[in-house]
């Protein structure tokens, strides 16, 4: 039985651009709870708090961090959603009032993208004769109905993933013995890191390798210098 090649690459785009959205959204909070949690707890720690102060800044990064995650993405993608929604009124009117224009302005947007004007004019007529306001969102505007912004979905993803995955630093303080605990939060956090880097860019069509290199390059980065302050500080107050 032979198939179709054209139809196992478009459902492959598909579903991958399909998740973008929630996938965006779940490996940014993951990846800032390991970062915030742990380089906020490393920061205690190198002032040489007791473990109780230092559980005490991860439980509180946990809550405050989910919580600012929630808010945050709902705030940035509701907007988005709002400019996606004022941009299809607007050209639901202009469809309604000047539908030549309009499907004028679609055959152009082919013409310009090699098409030939008779057969530009062909595919425009055929395309809003099935659809005709999912053509000019997709072709004029570049908005697709099935990745529209969505807000609570962005917002509870986010905060999830952010109180799941600061988690990591919150067990390697738990379990690690008192000479170790930076070289622990650290060392969990940045293998966690790794993992979620490689795991993100897998899914969305990056190279794992050089996926899992920025981010955890980047959790390093930021633990060092939250180590050093914390160091400073403790020292000075002291």
């Amino acid at each position: 039985m032979k198939t179709n090649p054209f139809i196992s690459i478009s459902q492959a785009e598909m579903h991958r651009s399909g998740r973008a959205g929630w996938l965006r959204a779940a490996v940014l909070g993951s990846d800032d709870a390991i970062v915030s949690t742990a380089s906020l707890m490393i920061g205690v720690a190198a002032s040489s708090a007791p473990k109780v102060a230092i559980l005490v800044a991860g439980v509180a990064g946990l809550v405050a961090g989910a919580m600012s995650m929630a808010v945050g993405e709902y705030v940035s993608v509701s907007s988005q959603r709002d400019a996606e929604q004022a941009d299809i009124g607007l050209e639901r009117q202009e469809l309604a009032t000047e539908p030549q224009a309009e499907l004028q302005e679609l055959a152009m947007i082919y013409v310009k993208r090699g098409l030939e004007k008779d057969l530009a004019m062909k595919v425009a007529e055929q395309l809003s004769a099935r659809d005709r306001l999912g053509a000019h969102m997709r072709d004029e505007l570049g908005i697709d109905q099935t990745s529209l912004a969505r807000p609570l979905q962005a917002a509870w993803i986010s905060a999830a993933s952010f109180a799941s995955f600061a988690v990591v630093p919150i067990v390697a303080l738990l379990i690690a013995p008192a000479a170790l605990r930076i070289p622990m939060i650290a060392a969990f956090s940045l293998a966690s890191l790794a993992a979620l880097g490689a795991f993100g860019g897998q899914l969305g069509g990056a190279p794992p390798g050089r996926a899992a290199f920025r981010v955890t390059l980047g959790g390093a980065l930021a633990m060092a210098v939250t180590a050093i302050i914390g160091r400073i500080l403790g020292v000075s107050v002291g």
